[in-house]
């Protein structure tokens, strides 16, 4: 199935406008209670597009398109369209504020208890958890951009009004999100001798090396980035001292929620209290993913253009951005550890912390690999592996082969995997995160991997791979009820799957929208430039040139007005072929071919008229 990111964004935003303004008024809904998260992405499916792109501005009623405020009829005319959204983003930050006036970032309904039996209690629901601190900072910069152009395009005193309000929550909710994720950041040191040294090295190693040869070549490989983590960030005495220590493994990324004992970040600006910390410190793969995802967006093109930042919190995006690029270093070299094989090949990935494999996982690491691929401009031998990667994972997932009975990878898109949050256990019953949105995930990464590979073979396959992956996501959309038109309908594709909970999942349609948005990056930029066609292309332009103007030196009559225009057309056409020849060689292939028919047609006819003479 092709990606129409335009058409798909349309029917998106359809589906969204007749589930949550039936009545024409915003609709939170009741199933299960509120979660920052689930609020946060719900918005996103709206606000992320609405800001990315510019055929989807909502923030300025005069350029409305007409097909954008078709999708959005049931919201309302042109005018009332912003207006609803400046209301309805505030509503959250009222609804996300504790009584003490500062944000909330609670996972609510979205964290689960660890055993059925016993529920977790509203106290661990309110606890905050990375996904809403990564979710509020590109929901906060996308408010905020929109507010920048709005209150400009407004004259409406109640709305003015609600724009300076909806202002300040804003800054304060996204300068309490960042601190929230430099005190999430973690590095956790072991000996190789401890299960977590002992499962990274099997890792490593993948049963070629011995633990000892393995410890050599990670003190070889991350000297460099032991150095400058030791140096840059505030670290406990004890884990200072052990860094130190070159015999001794690390591994640096976010926590679930805020690391225990993790000390408050001095800002200045006013965002309350610091609640202090639960989580134990330890990085997990998923949620230092959805950090990466969230962070990038604070030094976005965007970001800097229209100034979305304070200052402060300018500094505060510094000191994100160091842990943004160390972290995305370190799990890139552990992806490529080795002269041969990769770890990242060997398929399911385990985790030291937690001491679980599967797929997901293997989908995390390539995903971190992916940013630093995008980071530093990939080789084309990186390029070509991680795309075999992405391959059998869609395979593995059955995406892109055939489902066995009983089969267990049914149990990566539900219910999902589940991660047991370590450290939640001191507020009450274990908890866990449930992950679901594997296909989406797979799609997002591969649609930017297509859009960063310059190489011809490997874009194809991965674009006919994300067309695979696409079509199988697009099919589990919800057909009827509660949710039509949006995510997530598993039994669609796998008719044996469990009956999900809950009318609809939040998490996979705003992943979806973020593929659309990615997908629109890939055809907006320029194509591939293939050498071959563009030798053929320059050949031929040279010998269009030459004809021309062996045409041009024949006489032409008054009363043969016709061939004067034809000339001049394909003066014309061959002036563009040039144009197009660096940037689209195919095109000014196409284009020079043509013009060589028209030439060979202008000579024939002077040659045939001359001969009747």
């Amino acid at each position: 199935m092709q990606i129409k990111p335009r058409q798909h964004l349309l029917d998106i935003w359809q589906a969204i406008s007749r589930h949550s303004f039936e009545s024409g008024d915003w609709e939170w809904g009741e199933w299960g209670g509120r979660s920052s998260v689930a609020d946060a992405e719900r918005l996103l499916c709206l606000m992320y597009p609405a800001t990315e792109i510019p055929a989807f501005r909502l923030d300025d009623p005069d350029t409305t398109e007409r097909d954008v405020h078709a999708a959005l009829k049931n919201v309302g005319g042109r005018v009332e369209i912003p207006a609803k959204l400046v209301r309805i983003l505030a509503e959250f930050m009222r609804a996300h504020t504790t009584d003490e006036k500062q944000p909330s970032f609670a996972g609510g309904y979205y964290f689960v208890s660890a055993d059925p039996d016993q529920p977790i209690s509203e106290e661990q629901r309110s606890l905050g958890v990375v996904d809403s601190f990564s979710m509020s900072v590109t929901l906060c910069l996308a408010t905020l951009g929109f507010l920048k152009v709005y209150e400009g395009k407004t004259r409406r005193s109640e709305v003015r009004a609600q724009i300076e309000e909806l202002k300040t929550a804003t800054e304060a909710r996204l300068t309490a999100a960042m601190v929230s994720l430099l005190r999430s950041f973690t590095v956790n040191v072991f000996d190789a001798e401890e299960p977590q040294g002992r499962t990274l090295c099997s890792v490593l190693g993948q049963g070629r090396f011995s633990d000892r040869v393995v410890v050599e070549r990670f003190q070889s490989r991350f000297e460099a980035l032991r150095a400058t983590i030791g140096e840059s960030f505030t670290l406990g005495v004890d884990i200072a001292d052990r860094l130190r220590d070159e015999n001794q493994l690390f591994e640096c990324g976010w926590a679930w929620s805020l690391v225990k004992d993790a000390p408050p970040v001095e800002t200045t600006e006013p965002i309350g209290p610091q609640p202090n910390g639960v989580a134990r410190p330890i990085p997990y793969l998923y949620f230092t993913v959805v950090a990466l995802d969230g962070i990038q967006d604070l030094f976005s093109d965007r970001t800097l253009t229209l100034g979305l930042l304070t200052p402060e919190q300018q500094r505060l995006a510094e000191a994100l951005r160091l842990r943004w690029e160390i972290t995305q270093q370190y799990w890139s070299g552990i992806a490529r550890f080795g002269d041969t094989v990769w770890p990242l090949e060997d398929i399911p990935w385990r985790t030291t912390g937690q001491r679980l494999e599967s797929e997901y996982f293997s989908l995390c690491i390539a995903s971190i690999l992916v940013h630093d691929l995008v980071r530093r401009r990939a080789t084309d031998d990186d390029l070509t592996r991680t795309v075999a990667v992405m391959e059998r994972l869609a395979e593995r997932g059955r995406i892109s082969s055939r489902m066995t009975k009983d089969d267990k990878a049914v149990g990566l898109h539900i219910p999902g995997v589940r991660l047991p949050l370590q450290g939640s256990s001191e507020t009450g019953n274990p908890m866990q995160w449930t992950m679901g949105d594997f296909s989406a995930q797979l799609l997002k990464r591969s649609i930017q991997l297509c859009t960063l590979s310059r190489n011809i073979s490997s874009h194809d396959r991965l674009l006919r791979l994300a067309e695979r992956i696409f079509d199988h996501v697009w099919k589990r959309r919800i057909r009827e009820g509660v949710g039509a038109g949006l995510w997530d309908d598993v039994r669609a594709v796998f008719p044996e799957a469990p009956i999900p909970e809950g009318p609809l999942s939040w998490s996979v349609t705003e992943r979806v929208t973020e593929c659309m948005v990615a997908g629109r990056q890939l055809y907006v930029q320029p194509p591939i430039r293939s050498t071959e066609l563009a030798s053929y292309a320059s050949s031929m332009l040279s010998e269009a040139t030459h004809l021309l103007g062996n045409e041009q030196l024949e006489p032409t009559s008054s009363h043969d007005a016709s061939r004067g225009r034809a000339l001049k057309s394909v003066e014309v056409k061959l002036n563009r072929a040039r144009d197009l020849l660096d940037r689209q060689p195919g095109s000014a292939l196409a284009l020079t071919m043509a013009i060589l028919g028209e030439l060979d047609g202008l000579a024939l006819a002077r040659q045939t008229a001359s001969r009747g003479v």
